[in-house]
């Protein structure tokens, strides 16, 4: 029998780690004298600490690693498990180390620019998952990069060709679509692919002009965010434009490969009584 201190040099763990591994079952001493409390262990759990270091310097909970002690033919499906949610974990990680970086090197600035017309291929996304609390900006983003991807693949399939960066913007066109948009789902969403050579389409793709605009945008890297998306609102509602306005009705959000470009159409405000409420896509 080994005492405490003994086992604890030879597995280098120390004491303090054993009765803690004791005391959420993990690694049960052989005896427990019931005078003293001193712990003793056999050479034959060396072994069985030897795993335990290993699944817990991998990173595995407490909770898994006595699964997997207590389920040995499941071991190896949890260590593959727990590393698929590490591997997730680094790649989230990573993806806000890049994001923190290029916010660091330059704050995103608004930017005037003209948005030429352009021909379209539209499709809704019905549930904008607005109305969910709290907001899922992964699901929503995962459910627009697949609509976005069918579209691209069926204009090439056509013949067509895509002419440049999807978008979303929320469906506000027809009656039915506003009263959808005050209700609390939320409005639906619009994806819109440019596409030169649109007489190629079938006729079951919804093809439209956006017409020419003058925009404020800012692009934010990195995966979209409640925090990127307030931050994008407000750095474009408080740039200066001189006798013009932001209509955020006709917003669009630009989806590049390295983050979101949120671009608002600008009116002068003479215009501010003639609009008519339509979308950006006419």
């Amino acid at each position: 029998m080994l005492s405490i201190s003994d086992f604890s040099e030879m597995c280098l763990l120390s004491p303090q780690t054993l009765r803690f591994y004791h005391s959420e079952g993990l690694l049960v001493p052989a005896e427990v004298d019931e005078q003293t409390g001193y712990r003793s262990y056999t050479f034959d759990q060396v072994e069985q600490a030897a795993l335990i270091t290993a699944l817990r310097g991998a990173g595995m909970s407490v909770k898994l690693v006595r699964r997997a002690l207590d389920e040995p033919d499941t071991a190896s499906a949890l260590l593959h498990q727990h590393v698929s949610e590490v591997q997730r974990q680094r790649q989230a990680q990573d993806e806000a180390i890049s994001d923190a970086c290029e916010l660091l090197r330059a704050r995103p600035e608004p930017r005037l620019r003209h948005a030429p017309e352009m021909t379209v291929v539209s499709r809704l996304v019905p549930g904008s998952l607005v109305g969910q609390e709290p907001y899922d900006w992964d699901a929503a983003d995962a459910v627009l990069t697949a609509a976005v991807r069918e579209l691209v693949a069926a204009v090439r399939s056509s013949g067509a060709t895509v002419s440049g960066t999807p978008w979303w913007a929320w469906a506000m066109e027809t009656p039915e679509q506003k009263r959808k948009g005050l209700t609390a789902g939320g409005p639906d969403l619009l994806v819109n692919v440019p596409v030169a050579d649109a007489a190629a389409l079938p006729g079951d793709l919804e093809v439209r002009t956006f017409e020419a605009r003058d925009e404020l945008s800012i692009f934010i890297p990195g995966r979209t965010s409640m925090a990127k998306f307030a931050t994008a609102i407000s750095r474009l509602a408080e740039h200066p434009l001189g006798g013009a306005f932001i209509d955020v009705g006709r917003m669009r959000h630009v989806l590049h490969d390295d983050g979101v470009e949120t671009a608002m159409a600008v009116r002068r405000l003479d215009e501010a009584d003639e609009s008519d409420g339509t979308d950006e896509v006419e």
